[in-house]
């Protein structure tokens, strides 16, 4: 094993936050570029110099205006998000990138509170900071280990099909970004519950290992009742504790324990085990010609063409009157058939008179950790070892001081 993920705990990791023309940032207390004071309010443009601001004292902290989150999902939205540690800002194809620079222990206590409430049951919470800080050391080692220029996404296209998917493995000049594409990440916003803080502590370097290796640990919102491979949402690669089986905690209608998985936007969303989604042909017919880039001309059909083991479509063919093309993978189809994104690709296809239903279930890629079945297992106290056994059999669950021991 290449042991220079297990060494990245100890460094800090970076976190693409947002980009854009231009930047506004207060800085709550004193940074320092190249010794120069920075206080108070300040707009920044791009440059083709790298900019390091350093905070002069442990409770700094800066906030960013107008940071975009949930991007391409049904919940986008712009809210002001606040963070401690560095602020590196970078010129990304001519707009200004900015990026956090924290602690893998400080960014694990945020992610815990930002893709979750912070209200959630202790085990639940130990349970996402150890797959939060395996993931992030996997995806830090990969930055290290691949070369600078990477894909935004990997495809392969054909004369009649488009299979694209899109992983966290594209991010160059930061090891992460902040919003769904990876973890989210939102700072210090909303990182406020001591539970988060005892969580990690009492799980601190601990992470998943499978045949000595850190695990790649998935997670979504909600498998619809069963998980999913890896290979039918991302490459042909099979990991032995990412497997497809029955989960039979997914569904609830608590809304007491739905609100310690789900922060206030995603609360908005109350239909994702069982969801239904219309389509007229004229409007189907439409929004797949703005969203592929391919005039289909009125749609005469959808069939499902590969199912994954959790019934997750992994390749569409959309017949048309002017072309038929066969997409994939599962995320490519939930663009292609959403104005954000179709809570998952885990339908089926109704024709009606006027156009298609959409029958679905689940919220998400469902591969790995089902949050919302989580966070009923430790509402029912169950220990987030066995939370983890259950969502990842085969793996194992050590601190990362013993994993290095074991080379």
């Amino acid at each position: 094993m290449n042991t220079n993920s297990v060494h990245d705990q100890k460094k800090d990791v970076m976190v693409g936050i947002v980009k854009s023309a231009s930047l506004h940032v207060v800085f709550h207390s004193t940074y320092l570029l190249d010794g120069q004071p920075y206080e108070g309010d300040h707009i920044f443009s791009p440059s083709s110099q790298e900019r390091l601001f350093v905070p002069q004292d442990g409770q700094a902290s800066f906030t960013l205006k107008k940071v975009k989150i949930g991007i391409g999902f049904h919940w986008e939205r712009e809210e002001e998000q606040t963070f401690c540690g560095a602020l590196l800002l970078t010129n990304e194809e001519g707009m200004v990138r900015a990026i956090n620079v924290v602690p893998v222990e400080t960014y694990l206590t945020s992610v815990i509170s930002s893709e979750m409430s912070a209200n959630a049951s202790l085990e639940l919470l130990k349970a996402h900071a150890v797959i939060s800080r395996s993931w992030l050391l996997v995806m830090m080692n990969h930055r290290q280990q691949m070369s600078a220029r990477r894909e935004a996404f990997h495809e392969q296209l054909g004369e009649s099909s488009v299979i694209r998917w899109y992983d966290s493995e594209a991010h160059t000049r930061f090891d992460v970004c902040a919003d769904d594409h990876c973890q989210r990440y939102q700072g210090i916003t909303r990182q406020s519950n001591p539970q988060v803080v005892k969580a990690i502590e009492a799980t601190w370097g601990q992470v998943l290992t499978y045949d000595g290796r850190l695990c790649d640990a998935r997670f979504s919102k909600c498998c619809g009742g069963m998980t999913e491979v890896f290979e039918s949402c991302w490459e042909k690669v099979s990991h032995p504790y990412l497997v497809a089986k029955p989960d039979p905690y997914c569904h609830t209608s608590d809304s007491r324990i739905l609100s310690q998985v789900l922060n206030n936007y995603d609360q908005e969303t109350v239909d994702f085990y069982h969801w239904t989604v219309h389509y007229t042909s004229d409007e189907l017919a439409e929004l797949i010609h703005r969203k592929s880039g391919i005039d289909f001309g009125r749609i005469i059909n959808l069939i499902p063409v590969e199912r994954g083991l959790s019934d997750r479509i992994i390749m569409l063919k959309i017949v048309g009157e002017k072309s038929t093309i066969t997409v994939g993978k599962e995320l490519e189809i939930r663009k292609w058939l959403s104005e954000s994104h179709l809570y998952s690709s885990a339908f089926t296809v109704e024709k009606t008179a006027d156009g298609f239903t959409l029958h679905g279930k689940g919220w998400g890629h469902g591969v790995g950790l089902c949050q919302i079945g989580a966070a009923v297992m430790g509402d029912q106290g169950i220990p987030y070892r066995d939370i983890l056994s259950f969502y990842y059999p085969n793996s194992h669950l050590m601190t990362i001081e013993e994993l290095i021991n074991e080379k």
